[in-house]
C-alpha cells in the first residue's frame, strides 16, 4: 500500500486530501471543521461506528435517514451545505468507486454542496481501479447484503463473493465511480483514517 502515492494522485486530480492516524483524530478534526453546517449523511458503517451523528449534531443540523427514516430527511440531506459518506473502495490511483442498491447515496454525493466529505477506512485502499472494483463488488458488497439480511447468494453462501445474482433484494443496482471531483461542488475532501473503518 502506497499512501504517498494515493495521496499525491488525489491531491493531483483536485482532491483536499487529509490523514488521519487514528479515526478519533478525524472526529475532531471533523468536529471543529463543520460547526454551524447543515449535514447530510449517507449510508455508512464507518461513520456510525464512530458516533459522528450525535457528535456532529452538538452544534449542526444532520440530516441521516439511518436515524430519522423517511424521503424527507433524504432530500434534506441532499440538499445540505455539508455531504458526509464514504467509499467501498479507493484506488491508489484516485478513483472513489461506491455501490448502491436505491441510489440515494450515489445521487446525494453527486450533488451540488459547499463540502463533500469522503471519510475512508485504510482497509478501504486498493492499488488500482480494478482491484478498487473487485473490493467493491466481492467485499464491501456481500458485507452490506449480510447486515441487511438480504436474501442473495453473497449473504447467504458462506464464500464472501458477488455471484451477479438476480435476486431481488440484489444491493448491487448501481455503481458510482469518481475520476475527478464534482464540477457543482465547492470542494471534494478524502479523510484517510490510519484503521481500518466499515466494509
Amino acid at each position: 500500500m502506497d499512501l504517498t502515492r494515493l495521496q499525491k494522485n488525489l491531491e493531483a486530480l483536485g482532491y483536499t486530501y487529509r490523514y488521519f492516524p487514528t479515526a478519533q483524530g478525524a472526529v475532531g478534526y471533523l468536529t471543529a471543521r463543520l460547526a454551524g453546517k447543515t449535514i447530510g449523511i449517507g449510508g455508512s458503517v464507518s461513520i456510525d461506528s464512530l458516533g459522528l451523528y450525535e457528535k456532529l449534531s452538538e452544534q449542526n443540523t444532520v440530516h441521516w435517514h439511518w436515524k430519522t427514516p423517511g424521503p424527507e430527511t433524504l432530500a434534506q440531506a441532499a440538499q445540505a451545505q455539508v455531504y458526509l459518506t464514504s467509499v467501498n473502495a479507493i484506488a491508489e490511483t484516485g478513483e472513489l468507486l461506491n455501490i448502491d442498491g436505491t441510489g440515494n447515496r450515489i445521487s446525494a454525493a453527486l450533488g451540488a454542496h459547499e463540502l463533500v466529505c469522503y471519510l475512508v477506512g485504510i482497509n478501504k485502499v486498493a492499488e488500482d481501479f480494478d482491484k478498487a472494483l473487485w473490493r467493491a463488488r466481492n467485499v464491501a458488497a456481500p458485507l452490506n447484503a449480510r447486515r441487511l439480511q438480504r436474501k442473495t447468494p453473497c449473504a447467504l453462501k458462506e464464500e464472501l463473493k458477488c455471484y451477479n445474482c438476480k435476486s431481488p433484494d440484489r444491493i448491487c443496482n448501481g455503481l458510482s465511480v469518481l475520476w475527478r471531483p464534482m464540477g457543482g461542488v465547492q470542494e471534494t475532501q478524502v479523510i484517510l483514517v490510519g484503521e481500518e473503518l466499515g466494509y
